[in-house]
Parts: C-alpha cells; structure tokens; sequence
C-alpha cells in the first residue's frame, strides 16, 4: 500500500493512493497514518480493505507528511562512502547518529524556509525507514520484521550551523521545514530490497544527486539493529539513513547553496517524489 495524509497544515487526514493513482480516504477506518495505524495488525486491516469502496478525494489537495505525530526523527550521517569523500571526512566505523527535530516536519511540496542569516542551506536526497513495531536490543537477521515501510526525505542542513558553530550536528539539520517527508509510506511489501533503489535530486531542473540505496554502508537492517542498542524505536519513529554524493557543500570547485525563489525536485524509485520551493523565512 501507499499510505498518506492529505489536507491543510494541523488538519490532516489519512488516505491511500490507489493503483490507479486516485488519494482514497481513509478517515471511516483510522485516525491517522501514524504509529497506531502501522503495526503489522493494523496494516493487515487496512490491506483488507477494497480501495474501491473508499471516497475518492476531489481535486489537488496539498500532501502532508506521510507519517503523523512522529516521535524520533533519527538521522545517519556519511551512509555513503562517496559522500564522506566529497565531505572531506573519513569512512565512519560505526553509523553516525544525530537528531531533526520534530518541528523540521514538512509535507513532500511545502516549502522550505531559508533561516535568517543562512549562507550555507544545502539538499539531502535519503531514503526514510519507518518504523512499525517497538524495537530494543534487535538482531540484524530480525530487523526488517520491525519495518512498516519506507519514504522519501529530504535531509535539509545548514552547514554552517552543523560543522562551524559548535556542538553537535543537530543545529544544522532540525531547522523549521528541513525535513520534507513523503509522499507516500509505502509499505514493506511493496519494497522487497530497500538496497536497490535508485535515487535523485535537481535543483532548478540542474540534476546534481544520481546515486542508488545500494552504495550505503551501513544497511538498513544494520542501522535499525543499532539504534535499537541506543534507543527503543517506537512506531511511527522514522530513520533517514543517509544521501548520495552531489550535496551542494562538496561541488567543486566551488560549493553551491540554496538561496530563495529556487525549486527542488528529488524522488527515490517506487517511493514518489518531492517538490519544494525555497523562501526566505
């Protein structure tokens, strides 16, 4: 299935995307596409269902984030050998774990703001993993058991606010709208190997991502295995595991970064795909 949530900002309502592309509304059944409605019982529920029976949605509502009341944005650093490379930094050993907060949550096209003072606004294309059931202390082999489905993000950053500013990466990556999520949830079984999906992102019709999930260093069962050492991840918790090379910080020989009045256009194979506008906030 591919799960969203339609409507205003606050107002949000669950839906599908049905096979012939039409939003289904899902509100008769669940109250959100969050982490009650995401579990491996819950899913079946849902999958029972006949979309055909469900009210088609008129016109062009706006998308919202595909997953409601997220409770941990956590994010890798570096997942990509190439992309540590172009950041001037060494292969991590272990994953790279930071934080976007919540309040960075944004639907797929809904813009993104340029904070004040900003020089240094940069695109991340990643793959997101939602988690369905509560995970602490999990084997590798049982990961993805613990896998609702996937998304795509855009992990925004300002580079100045993570790398020169002091203290942890964070700063730089929870700024308000740096985390577009969406459109769609699409469920596990829609996605039989996360590792092999293509992925990109342009910049005002300038492709400078091209890369694939499959150049990760640390997989997706590898990652959830480890955060859930660290943390229980909860559902509804959603993992962005980290970009392919092409960020705007590691162009040579001069970096290039967001200004106002640009778009972003970025997708991930069978995941759907993002357009944001930039603003000045």
């Amino acid at each position: 299935m591919k799960l969203l949530r339609f409507g205003p900002p606050g107002q949000e309502k669950p839906g599908l995307l049905d096979a012939q592309g039409v939003v289904r509304d899902l509100s008769a059944h669940v109250r959100d596409i969050d982490g009650d409605a995401i579990g491996p019982d819950a899913l079946a529920r849902l999958r029972a269902i006949d979309p055909a029976t469900l009210p088609a949605v008129p016109g062009n509502p706006r998308i919202g984030a595909c997953v409601g009341r997220i409770g941990k944005f956590v994010c890798i650093g570096l997942n990509y050998a190439d992309h540590a490379a172009e950041s001037n930094m060494p292969i991590p050993s272990e994953p790279i774990v930071f934080n976007k907060w919540t309040s960075a949550v944004v639907g797929p096209n809904d813009d993104v703001k340029i904070p004040r003072g900003s020089e240094k606004t940069d695109w991340e294309v990643e793959l997101g993993v939602v988690i369905g059931t509560a995970a602490s202390y999990v084997e590798e082999a049982d990961a993805l058991q613990y896998v609702a489905g996937y998304c795509v993000v855009n992990d925004v950053s300002e580079r100045n606010y993570q790398l020169e500013r002091g203290g942890s990466w964070d700063k730089g990556k929870g700024c308000d709208t740096f985390g577009p999520t969406g459109p769609w949830l699409v469920t596990a079984d829609e996605v039989p190997d996360p590792h092999a999906l293509g992925m990109w992102l342009e910049v005002d019709g300038r492709r400078y991502q091209n890369g694939s999930t499959r150049t990760m260093i640390f997989n997706v069962p590898q990652l959830v295995s480890y955060l859930s050492r660290f943390m229980t991840l909860q559902p509804g918790d959603v993992i962005s595991t980290g970009t392919p090379p092409g960020v705007g910080m590691g162009i040579k020989p001069q970096p290039v970064y967001l200004r106002p009045g640009q778009t972003m256009r970025l997708g991930i194979e069978g995941l759907g795909e993002q357009c944001q506008k930039t603003v000045a906030a």
